[in-house]
């Protein structure tokens, strides 16, 4: 076993061959992609490849070993970077344990190598990270502070996860899953932050932390761990944000619509089109007249924009050029995403798998298209979703949709049989409630409920963190004719 130790990333040339293990998750294909900017070799292994990470991988060339063997090391590797995906009993990790090849975790080396000394903005939470880190993003860029970035997600503004920093700043997602296995502590502890944007805390990632305190607790560490001269930007409308936030002891800004030091006020939807707003609070008097347009929708996207519009007031980034900034982010990939519109039957692609997220996206999606029905179709795959603790959350969710379909969960046979998600459960909830329900056992028999109920002007929301067997274009295909 040959864990690297600190600084031995700087020792290899440009060329070394660099192994990224669990290479298509969506942090793992940002670094290899930094990597490949850096002039290394980079290939990878994962057992479950798709767009769009799959896809960028493609582009940059990357050759990609299906599953975990350990013929994935030949020809052997001069440092490998070990995804938390990756379990030591897999072949290829109890290889590479057998072998003297420097190894370490994804965050570890961002926080060493890429990020090093420059100002890290690091965006946490259980929900909003990945388009409030691309917000910021292009808030910074529209700025010309060339940020580098890395994305959960393929920010469409820039068209890819992840850069280099050109200047001083780096921005990232800094997830609370864990590091690796050989590494059970949050990714974002070895982010280096210095400015950090907090916007909710709720239980999640079930297959790691048994309760909410746990998930407190690593939020709590993310408090320490911020330098007394950096900056903490937290959502005070949640009490469980607002409490952890009283550990900082550093410069604290808090936002929201109606309660923090940075509100929204004359908020005004145009369907379709934008969400318009001003701001109110401890805001420079220049700042408080101006409408930012902002094209998305819902409260959380609305949260998000304030989040980030705290941090440019705060270092003193220009209004025009914030303003302008916001009125052009196009927002990331799975994320609201409008696939097509097929016989006047608009298909909105999602990420959302949280009952939280579900429900504000479902939300949101009704008060930019109000008309016609809304169907909401559901993977339960992430490890939380297909486990019973939120089966009640999720029939509070679904209750905001006219017709719900809910897939098969995704894989559930290492989870005890008392503590599996049901689909059958669910849908008996909605329909005593009287609401139209579906439980599919395939793709293709959620496709063919939607063909014959869905009509012109209404909606379809497809919400998975994978890539749920292809139903993003195949129902395209189906309903094209």
């Amino acid at each position: 076993m040959a864990m690297a130790s600190k600084g031995y990333f700087q020792q290899l040339k440009a060329g070394a061959h660099i192994h990224l293990m669990g290479i298509c998750g969506t942090a793992m294909g940002s670094l290899a992609g930094l990597l490949v900017d850096r002039g290394f070799k980079v290939t990878g292994s994962d057992q479950n490849v798709y767009p769009p990470m799959s896809t960028q991988l493609k582009d940059l060339g990357i050759e990609i070993m299906e599953g975990y063997k350990k013929e994935n090391l030949q020809p052997r590797p001069d440092f490998v970077v070990v995804g938390n995906v990756i379990s030591k009993h897999y072949e290829e990790a109890a290889a590479l344990l057998e072998t003297d090849i420097p190894f370490t975790s994804l965050p570890v080396m961002i926080g060493q190598a890429i990020i090093e000394d420059r100002h890290s903005l690091v965006v946490a939470g259980t929900h909003g990270k990945t388009t409030t880190t691309s917000m910021a993003t292009w808030l910074a860029e529209c700025c010309g502070f060339e940020p580098g970035y890395l994305i959960g997600g393929i920010p469409n503004n820039f068209k890819k996860s992840y850069r280099l920093p050109q200047k001083d700043l780096f921005v990232i997602e800094g997830d609370e899953y864990d590091t690796a296995f050989f590494d059970k502590v949050p990714k974002f502890n070895h982010y280096r932050p210095r400015t950090v944007i907090f916007t909710s805390c709720e239980f999640d990632h079930a297959d790691i932390y048994d309760s909410i305190d746990d998930i407190r607790k690593a939020f709590s560490h993310l408090m320490e761990i911020i330098p007394k001269d950096g900056l903490l930007v937290y959502y005070a409308e949640e009490d469980e944000v607002s409490s952890l936030a009283k550990k900082y002891t550093g410069k604290k800004i808090g936002y929201g619509i109606s309660r923090g030091d940075i509100r929204a006020r004359d908020i005004r939807v145009e369907p379709g089109k934008a969400t318009y707003f001003k701001l109110e609070g401890d805001v420079p008097e220049t700042w408080k007249d101006v409408e930012f347009c902002l094209p998305l929708f819902g409260d959380y996207n609305l949260l998000n924009a304030l989040s980030t519009l705290a941090v440019a007031i705060h270092y003193d980034w220009p209004l025009g050029r914030c303003k302008e900034a916001l009125e052009t982010f196009l927002s990331v990939k799975r994320r609201q995403e409008l696939l097509g519109e097929p016989g006047g039957i608009k298909v909105i692609e999602d990420f959302a798998h949280h009952p939280t997220a579900v429900k504000k996206t479902i939300q949101g999606v009704r008060r930019q298209f109000p008309d016609g029905r809304l169907f909401a179709v559901f993977e339960p795959r992430s490890a939380t979703s297909r486990r019973k603790v939120f089966q009640k959350a999720y029939e509070e969710a679904f209750l905001q949709a006219d017709y719900t379909l809910i897939a098969k969960p995704y894989d559930q046979s290492k989870i005890p049989e008392e503590e599996r998600f049901s689909t059958d459960a669910l849908i008996s909830s909605l329909k005593a409630h009287n609401k139209e329900a579906l439980g599919a056992d395939s793709v293709e028999e959620i496709i063919e409920s939607i063909r014959k109920e869905a009509q012109s002007g209404d909606t379809v929301l497809i919400m998975s963190n994978g890539g749920f067997d292809g139903i993003y274009v195949k129902l395209l295909s189906v309903l094209d004719v």
